[in-house]
């Protein structure tokens, strides 16, 4: 009798796992997309204690107007929504530099597990989730790589806690939250220059280069066969058409 009603009961939760992992690779875009994020104070100063504390929904905005913009060129009607989470006393763990597909893997679990502790009901429901890593821009020049998992919608994404930086942190941002949704990096992971031509938003244009607006998921615009700059704004930067079938807004 208790081992079917176990069996019964670990069939409900494989059935709910699958349920789960088939949304998560098959996003209705035709609803509201609600995008929580909640804030870390990472470097633990009080500069980026004071930045975090003025953050609000309308700080991602331009964010949010700039996905929904996108979708709708690509005939979905996606609507963004950002909401500001608890902020957050542990960071997340940090991922594998350079590291084995093992180590990978032992990380993908270990943020998983973050994830799973850090939810709240006072959270509400979410699309992805976020965590906001904040550094205090006098103290760090380089951030490491941001990074997040389609499965499951989370991701850590590292910002400098600095106003002159909010437009370059909403392009990461972006970026972030697409690969949640499962956009793959258009750029050389050994270089960082954008790959031709899925990382091109003029792969026809003449002559190549320069570009002058990033893809998204290249992260820069390339100048020259070997040089490329960062984009200053979302303005800058473009959802091409390979993104946007990775991520299921082209069938």
């Amino acid at each position: 009798m208790w081992k079917k009603v176990r069996v019964f009961i670990l069939l409900l939760v494989l059935g709910y796992v699958a349920i789960e992992a088939w949304k998560d690779l098959n996003q209705n875009w035709d609803q509201s997309i609600v995008v929580l994020v909640h804030p870390i104070n990472a470097d633990g100063s009080q500069n980026t204690e004071n930045y975090i504390q003025q953050l609000n929904a309308q700080s991602f905005t331009e964010t949010s107007e700039y996905l929904t913009a996108n979708a709708k060129n690509y005939q979905r009607n996606a609507h963004f929504i950002f909401k500001i989470g608890r902020e957050l006393k542990q960071l997340p763990p940090e991922p594998p530099e350079n590291g084995s597909a093992f180590n990978a893997i032992l990380w993908s679990l270990k943020f998983r597990y973050y994830a799973w502790k850090q939810t709240q009901s006072v959270d509400g429901y979410a699309t992805v989730t976020l965590y906001l890593n904040y550094y205090d821009s006098n103290k760090y020049k380089v951030l490491k790589h941001s990074t997040a998992l389609e499965r499951g919608r989370i991701g850590v994404v590292n910002l400098f806690s600095d106003v002159k930086q909010n437009e370059e942190n909403q392009v990461v941002t972006a970026h972030e939250l697409l690969h949640a949704f499962g956009a793959t990096d258009k750029y050389d992971l050994n270089t960082g220059q954008p790959i031709y031509p899925q990382g091109y938003v003029n792969p026809a244009q003449q002559p190549r280069l320069p570009q002058h607006q990033a893809e998204l998921m290249a992260g820069y615009i390339p100048i020259t066969e070997t040089q490329s700059k960062i984009p200053l704004s979302l303005q800058q930067t473009v959802i091409g058409n390979l993104t946007a079938r990775e991520i299921g807004w082209v069938k």
